[in-house]
């Protein structure tokens, strides 16, 4: 677990330090001068106070900066090597690493590690185990780690570190299992709200303080940054999108109501859609696979609409006409200045954005929709896996 001033919730000088490591997230002049003032500090502090995170190793003399005239100020900036955060992502089948310095650099991005989360200790102290040894192979040591951060689908509540799609035990939330089997502090959070938090921080000074993400992947899940932090709701449940009812289609959503907007725009959706033409006798150049194994999984679909197959294609612009819909509703209630489309399905690209901006245009107000862009993830499957090491880095310092 971390020690000194990072696990110190009460003494002054350690409150400071974190406020002084927090400025210098996205400062780019952060001087004595820039802290004392943001601060309310007297210099003599803040300069004793750097002075002691440097000889820990969080803070480095970035050099000069010019002025107009007078003594040149130094810069300081966190020190990439102070240590390491780890991004874990669950998914259906898999589960996904990423490994960030202290700067927030993405060092290493591992996809795709097969293994099936379980309700249960053994499975979760077995993908921790497997999480060690992917970092230590990678060359990080795991005592160098200082927090990470674990997301996963459906609704999670952060504060209280639970899970509604993984149970284990009432005593003991899923927070605390993962602090006992990787021993550094853990964040939990839902893993459309990480992508969210992953693209607002990849954006930097070019961020919108209101955002929305929208995570298209099996499910559909949504984020949202409002004034510059991301939303949660009273219980820390927002952004279901998925299961906005929308759709009058009777179809049976796996949040065990109707016409959730998910049961036509997700993966699993996707899936269904394709699955219902086949059957049907539509050709395609995954007729072959479905006849011969009897089935087809996502990955073939978002392969076959990479290959220009016109049944996927076909597919996957209902599947953006509809999300369209849901983006247009949404975008009328927040009005936000970016929309970022992520998750799986943005394979689609513009056979995907294109159905979504038409339907936006045609079912949103244009006043409110003047000033919002759409756009796709530029981060693709690396977003959540970094706005999870970026959100332990943000629960570690108390921003």
């Amino acid at each position: 677990m971390a020690t000194g001033f990072l696990s110190d919730t009460s003494g002054k000088n350690a409150f400071i330090k974190r406020e002084i490591l927090r400025l210098c997230i996205g400062h780019d002049e952060s001087s004595i001068s820039y802290f004392s003032k943001a601060l309310g500090i007297s210099v003599p502090t803040i300069t004793k106070l750097i002075g002691e995170l440097m000889d820990d190793g969080f803070l480095l003399d970035e050099g000069k900066i010019g002025t107009s005239g007078g003594r040149r100020p130094s810069i300081y900036g966190l020190d990439p090597k102070a240590g390491f955060f780890v991004g874990i992502d669950v998914a259906r089948h898999h589960f996904h690493i990423a490994i960030t310095d202290f700067k927030g650099n993405l060092l290493k991005h591992i996809e795709d590690i097969e293994f099936v989360l379980e309700s249960s200790g053994e499975s979760f102290r077995t993908m921790c185990r497997m999480v060690k040894d992917q970092v230590i192979a990678a060359g990080i040591p795991w005592i160098k780690v200082l927090a990470a951060g674990v997301s996963l689908s459906g609704r999670v509540n952060p504060e209280e570190g639970y899970s509604l799609s993984y149970f284990v035990s009432d005593d003991l939330p899923l927070k605390e299992l993962f602090q006992r089997e990787l021993n550094v502090p853990v964040s939990i959070e839902n893993d459309s709200r990480a992508l969210t938090y992953g693209e607002y921080m990849h954006l930097g000074k070019e961020a919108d303080k209101d955002m929305i993400a929208i995570n298209l992947s099996w499910g559909l899940g949504m984020g949202m940054i409002l004034d510059g932090h991301l939303y949660y709701g009273k219980s820390g449940f927002s952004g279901e999108i998925g299961h906005f009812p929308l759709l009058d289609n009777d179809i049976m959503c796996r949040c065990g109501k109707v016409g959730c907007l998910e049961t036509g725009a997700s993966g699993s959706a996707l899936y269904r859609m394709i699955i219902d033409k086949l059957k049907a006798g539509r050709r395609s150049s995954l007729s072959k696979l479905y006849a011969e194994t009897g089935n087809i999984d996502l990955s073939d679909i978002l392969e076959a609409v990479q290959n220009g197959d016109v049944l996927a294609i076909e597919c996957i612009g209902e599947v953006g006409a509809l999300l369209g819909r849901g983006i247009a509703g949404v975008i009328n209630i927040f009005n936000p200045g970016l929309v970022i489309i992520g998750g799986r399905l943005i394979v689609g690209k513009e056979h995907l954005l294109l159905p979504i901006r038409t339907a936006v245009n045609r079912l949103s107000m244009a006043r409110v929709t003047a000033d919002t862009k759409i756009r796709l993830s530029t981060l693709g499957r690396k977003a959540i896996c970094l706005g999870d090491c970026l959100l332990a880095r943000k629960k570690l310092l108390g921003i």
